[in-house]
């Protein structure tokens, strides 16, 4: 039986192996590009540096696990509000010290086990910081969509485009079946393009001024404290996230990747992913539930298939005219789905308190989320220059201190 199965696996033969990796970076493409579209990144260089995350994920995980790591939807509002106090090189100097407290997690988490990151970050702490990050920027996505962000199209036309293209993106991902359910981003942008390009106000510039194949716009991340302490915090939720990410591939393949490889390894192989990633100027990297999705529909178990979409991207990433063209996708187009990306995360983050089944009226309870909420979408901030702490960062630090600081449940009803 073992030497039929060690026969069979090799039969994924070369054309299948290609085209089923080239299919899984398809069904990962519209939100792989989307994050550097929205925080304003290079889609060319989240490509490569998805390819390259993905392909240090599994020489860590040694291609155990068929997952495609890519840009992070978690850290889309961070990045924005970031770049816009600090700037890019910074942000992505915050990116990598995010993706090195995945690595020190990782180191306690094969020491320690996994009760103490429980104990640390409960849901009480975890599901509102969550939401905090969808929440905090939700006007940038109005604006978007309302066309603040771009004049030249005008109020009217952006609302068309925007609600059309979220129309499509919620029809596809409620009522769409097979493999239109795994791409319903890609089905809102092509039809905001599209009709975008019936308006004519799309602009093909960028791409006629472009070569075709060049190097990515690499850009190297520098260190400030402000944004770094600004952006370390924001890992501390997708870390949470991975180990049911992890629990998810393994219940589609009946494997416990949480023993083997075992989750220190895929955190560890997640957070020097994200670094990587902010080495070379791109967005944080993370395990593709659309790409979970497709393993499951497809039933391609096989981790080669994920080598083969991250050498895909890899490639691609050179075609210098691939990412001209994303960019002219106008904002508005961008707008409307950011309304519901936004809106995703925090039901992510309401939906980690649901399952928790604790009483959110208790006042040690009511006290840490209400902070957590108020403080990380209200605009407060501590301290100043380099040291300021606010938005994500202060709200997961409140959160971590409160529950530390006040007494369990159990002492409240003594």
């Amino acid at each position: 039986m073992t030497d039929s199965a060690a026969v069979q696996r090799p039969a994924d033969s070369l054309p299948r192996t290609l085209l089923t990796g080239a299919q899984m970076l398809f069904v990962a493409f519209g939100a792989l590009v989307l994050v550097p579209l929205l925080t304003g990144l290079d889609p060319n260089v989240a490509l490569f540096t998805a390819g390259i995350g993905t392909l240090i994920f599994h020489g860590v995980t040694r291609a155990s696990v068929p997952v495609f790591l890519a840009s992070s939807f978690a850290f889309i509002a961070p990045i924005q509000g970031s770049v816009a106090s600090f700037g890019v090189s910074a942000t992505l100097g915050g990116l990598l010290v995010a993706g090195l407290v995945y690595v020190v997690i990782a180191q306690f988490v094969r020491l320690k086990g996994t009760a103490w990151l429980h104990r640390l970050l409960p849901p009480v702490v975890v599901g509102p910081v969550i939401m905090v990050i969808g929440l905090a920027l939700a006007p940038v996505a109005v604006d978007m969509a309302t066309g603040e962000t771009s004049e030249h199209i005008g109020y009217g036309r952006a609302v068309v485009l925007s609600m059309a293209s979220l129309l499509v993106t919620l029809l596809l991902a409620v009522f769409g079946r097979g493999l239109l359910r795994l791409v319903p981003i890609m089905g809102g942008i092509v039809t905001g393009y599209v009709l975008a390009l019936l308006m004519g106000v799309v602009d093909f510039t960028p791409v006629h001024d472009s070569a075709w194949v060049s190097l990515p716009s690499f850009t190297a991340p520098s260190f400030h404290w402000a944004a770094i302490l600004f952006m370390i915090p924001v890992a501390i939720a997708p870390a949470v996230e991975h180990i049911g990410d992890m629990i998810a591939i393994g219940s589609v393949t009946r494997k416990n990747y949480l023993s083997e490889p075992g989750l220190h390894r895929t955190l560890l192989g997640d957070g020097l992913a994200t670094s990587a990633a902010a080495l070379f100027g791109g967005p944080p990297n993370t395990t593709y539930s659309e790409v979970t999705g497709a393993v499951t529909l497809t039933r391609a178990f096989n981790p080669h298939f994920m080598i083969v979409a991250a050498c895909l991207a890899v490639s691609l990433a050179f075609i210098a005219k691939l990412g001209a063209l994303l960019q002219t996708i106008p904002g508005p187009v961008m707008g409307g789905i950011m309304t519901l990306l936004f809106g995703s995360i925090a039901v992510v983050g309401m939906n980690t308190l649901v399952r928790a089944g604790q009483s959110l009226t208790a006042p040690r309870n009511l006290v840490v989320v209400s902070l957590i909420l108020v403080f990380g979408i209200g605009g407060m901030q501590f301290g100043g220059g380099q040291f300021t702490l606010q938005g994500v960062s202060l709200a997961a630090v409140v959160g971590i201190v409160l529950n530390w600081a006040l007494p369990g449940a159990e002492e409240e009803t003594a």
